[in-house]
């Protein structure tokens, strides 16, 4: 709807956009260090943030620029499925026939891990996502399933991914071995005043946008509501696109903004 009276050749804001056109913030570039990092080394991360900070994207694209041939990503947001579905999935993303047992299903994952470290020189790249949500029980498997050797190998890549109080549960007593083999640790930033701007930019030079359509006003009301999360910008630029084109407005003014912040609740 709004594309065409915006004379728009793609759809702004879009939470679908391909790695190689995210834009760059300060705190993207130094995640993506911290992984390489932990690329290098392997072993076990922890990427913790508010929700729409980007967190996922970013893990999508240091994932997307690894070598097929060297590593194998597997991902899994633990909303979506329970521990055995997890331990089953993983398994089957190894190539394995999963066993019916869990006992048997840690050695099956175990064994294959290591062969395919030691003898394929494939590192395995395991991303968790959303494990605030996880039980006791499975932040306690998580540390027995990817004890190697006695714990003196780390023939993979763990990434532990979710919301802030991830942190504080890894920090209870009964979570500090798994808590102690962090390697890498990140917590996500907000946009800043300057990203944000840079950022809606970005968006709509990515739309084919021939001209500026969100005035200055109108970026500092977004940055200022969105508080520089980029899951907010998207939605709020989105909806003053849509309100802006429903009362023909050639530019996005701040009052569009305000608008678009009360229909959706912000």
């Amino acid at each position: 709807m709004f594309r065409a009276f915006y004379s728009l050749s793609g759809r702004p804001f879009n939470k679908e956009i391909k790695s190689k056109d995210m834009f760059v913030s300060a705190s993207h570039t130094e995640l993506l260090a911290r992984l390489d990092y932990l690329r290098e080394h392997r072993g076990i991360g922890l990427v913790v943030g508010e929700p729409g900070l980007g967190k996922t994207a970013t893990i999508r694209a240091f994932a997307s620029a690894l070598n097929t041939s060297l590593f194998r990503v597997v991902y899994y947001l633990l909303s979506t499925v329970t521990v055995n579905d997890f331990y089953r999935g993983l398994a089957a993303n190894l190539g394995l026939e999963p066993a019916f047992r869990k006992i048997d299903l840690f050695r099956q994952i175990q064994d294959a891990v290591f062969s395919m470290h030691s003898e394929k020189k494939v590192t395995p790249v395991i991303v968790l996502d959303e494990l605030q949500l996880a039980s006791t029980q499975f932040l306690s498997d998580l540390h027995l399933l990817f004890n190697f050797t006695m714990d003196s190998e780390n023939p993979f890549i763990l990434v532990l991914c979710g919301l802030p109080q991830l942190v504080v549960k890894l920090s209870l007593g009964h979570h500090q071995v798994l808590n102690q083999r962090v390697i890498m640790r990140y917590r996500m930033l907000p946009l800043s005043r300057e990203e944000c701007r840079a950022y809606i930019d970005h968006q709509m030079r990515l739309a084919g946008a021939r001209f500026p359509i969100f005035t200055d006003s109108a970026v500092e009301a977004i940055t200022t509501v969105s508080k520089g999360w980029p899951r907010l910008v998207n939605n709020l630029a989105t909806t003053s696109l849509i309100y802006g084109c429903q009362k023909g407005l050639k530019e996005i003014d701040e009052e569009a903004v305000q608008q678009a912040a009360f229909e959706i609740s912000m």
